[in-house]
């Protein structure tokens, strides 16, 4: 028995549309990181870019479960002794809220060159509206996946 791998000329990328508006951050990167590797389709090619584009809109409603919100760190390093810089996701939601998603969808891939051409896939906007109407992009209705990918505000 041979596993039969996709060929480059077969790939079929689609696009997928997610409503970010009070979704969880960590299950949604959980899924959009799935969707970007192509572990979602029967194909699936471990060293092939057989994923999805995935479109994200909404993205400054996103929300944090428990204390994340003002509790968490994140941490990056300029290269020189001492460079190390942290900040935290209440100040990238007022500054970057895009870059909160991203961040978490990157640290999900595995590293190299591969996972930069799979997050060049995630496109984030603010507010309902995005560019990419053109491609008939599929929507997907996360929160009806399951009650806890969202946070319900009563």
């Amino acid at each position: 028995m041979v596993t039969k791998f996709i060929k480059k000329k077969e790939i079929k990328n689609n696009w997928l549309h997610i409503d970010a508006e009070n979704l969880v951050v960590g299950r949604l990167a959980a899924y959009i990181s799935k969707a970007l590797r192509g572990k979602n389709k029967t194909q699936y090619t471990p060293h092939i870019d057989n994923g999805d584009f995935v479109i994200v809109t909404n993205i400054e409603k996103i929300k944090f479960t428990g204390k994340k919100y003002l509790n968490k760190k994140y941490y990056r390093h300029t290269g020189h002794p001492g460079g190390i810089k942290e900040t935290s996701p209440n100040r990238l939601m007022t500054n970057k809220p895009e870059q909160v998603l991203k961040l978490a969808v990157k640290r999900m891939l595995s590293g190299g060159p591969l996972a930069t051409k799979q997050i060049s896939k995630l496109k984030i906007y603010k507010g309902k509206e995005h560019p990419h109407v053109s491609q008939n992009p599929t929507k997907i209705e996360f929160s009806k996946l399951n009650s806890k990918n969202s946070i319900r505000i009563n």
